[in-house]
């Protein structure tokens, strides 16, 4: 090593066999194995004085040298968002975030995001990761709720990508949902693209499309609706709310995939039903390895307020329903 930003190491017998971006990656501070791979494909570190690829695997006695740049800010201001904090340790924070948030900066949505809540808890974080998602490896749609984990150094952004690329993470998910499901449990298994028409939507009968697979079970069940719980084999975009959709069992709320007129079922459910400003679609429970000890975790957020709201009201009137039948065959 050199001085400043400017680093060259030499290969030893340990080191043969293995890519040059994960070497990068662990021997340069605050540096992820995406980053490490940017450098070599671009040129800033060198192996042998010539251009390699971040495939490359390392020989014995081999030079990677070059230049680290300084870590570039997101661009994006700390703000004192309130979090609620699940977990949090060295390595990751893992928060339940409500519904309404964004996520992370986009056009119209430049403040008041969750990314500019993190930058203000944990300012390191605008050092790693890509820069408008700074330590952030997984998403949730503005109106959904629920069970978020975020990276606080690299070496935990790596081991977090890792793990849902690999599918190895465990997502439970809560959703209220018009009408009976065919069965107690199932799965649904329909491909997700782009949405042949409108661009801002997925739709299982896209061009080019990619596997799906959303599993499911029934939790309650009232008349023209149900509560139930779904696990993310796959995570493609929208994936929840396209599969119920797709199957006639849209989410309560779903703007863009719920139903454009009232669905079957007592017109009292539906006018609750119909009552809701968002998504009834909650990541109630995560489930990972932490990337530092190894050890399996796992994460619950409570139901937010108007999920448990909207349920009791559907409780209510089905007892007051059943009161009314057992009345009416008393009579007769």
């Amino acid at each position: 090593m050199t001085r400043r930003d400017v680093f060259s190491f030499h290969a030893d017998a340990a080191s043969s066999g293995i890519r040059v971006d994960v070497f990068l990656a662990a021997h340069l501070r605050n540096c992820s194995r995406s980053l490490a791979s940017q450098l070599v494909a671009s040129g800033q570190f060198k192996i042998n004085g010539k251009d390699g690829k971040p495939a490359y695997r390392l020989k014995t006695g081999d030079i990677v040298a070059g230049h680290m740049p300084a870590p570039q800010p997101c661009g994006f201001q700390p703000e004192p968002i309130p979090l609620h904090i699940l977990h949090e340790d060295a390595h990751i924070l893992v928060i339940n975030k409500p519904p309404g948030l964004v996520v992370h900066p986009a056009p119209g949505h430049y403040s008041g995001t969750l990314v500019n809540g993190l930058l203000y808890h944990c300012p390191d974080l605008g050092g790693i990761g890509a820069e408008l998602r700074p330590g952030i490896v997984h998403r949730l749609d503005k109106d959904t709720s629920g069970t978020l984990v975020v990276a606080k150094n690299s070496a935990a952004l790596d081991s977090l990508a890792g793990q849902f690329k690999n599918r190895t993470v465990r997502k439970d998910y809560l959703a209220l949902v018009h009408g009976a499901m065919t069965a107690a449990i199932g799965t649904i298994r329909l491909p997700i693209g782009r949405h042949p028409v409108d661009r801002k939507r997925m739709s299982t009968h896209s061009r080019r499309s990619r596997e799906a697979e959303t599993g499911w079970r029934v939790v309650r069940h009232w008349k023209g609706c149900s509560l139930i719980e779904l696990n993310l084999k796959t995570g493609r975009t929208h994936q929840i709310r396209v599969h119920c959709a797709a199957i006639g069992r849209p989410i309560a709320g779903d703007r863009v995939y719920g139903p454009r007129t009232a669905c079957s079922g007592s017109a009292e459910v539906q006018a609750m039903l119909g009552s809701v400003r968002r998504q009834m679609l909650h990541a109630w429970r995560l489930e990972i390895v932490h990337p530092h000890t190894g050890e399996p975790m796992r994460f619950e957020s409570p139901l937010p307020e108007d999920m448990k709201e909207l349920i009791a009201k559907l409780e209510a009137w089905s007892s007051k329903a059943e009161g009314g039948r057992r009345k009416s065959e008393d009579r007769e």
